[in-house]
């Protein structure tokens, strides 16, 4: 409340003495409202929206595609290299579990 008093009485005497008009301060949101994500989204994140706008998953932020998990519906699983470490169990009886790098 002190500073619309002070700014007013400010203005009123810039006015008096120099003839020119200033405009009060406005807040930033007060006309526009409230900004949406992506209007706000900057850096990785704007990067992140617009992809998904294309229905791309750059960063693996998507649930990942069921599989049945036989031979002919594998279980894939996305990796960031291009080899692939698989582990795997050959028997019900087996404690350790086998791992195998494929190329």
């Amino acid at each position: 409340m002190a500073s619309k008093i002070l700014l007013r009485g400010c203005r009123l005497t810039l006015m008096g003495r120099q003839h020119i008009l200033m405009k009060t301060p406005q807040r930033a949101m007060a006309g526009k409202g409230i900004p949406t994500d992506e209007e706000q989204a900057a850096g990785l994140e704007r990067r992140i929206l617009q992809a998904m706008k294309k229905g791309q998953d750059p960063y693996s932020i998507f649930k990942p595609k069921e599989y049945t998990g036989t031979r002919d519906d594998p279980h894939i699983v996305p990796s960031i290299n291009n080899k692939r470490l698989v582990g795997c169990l050959f028997s019900q009886f087996m404690v350790a579990t086998s791992f195998q790098t494929i190329h």
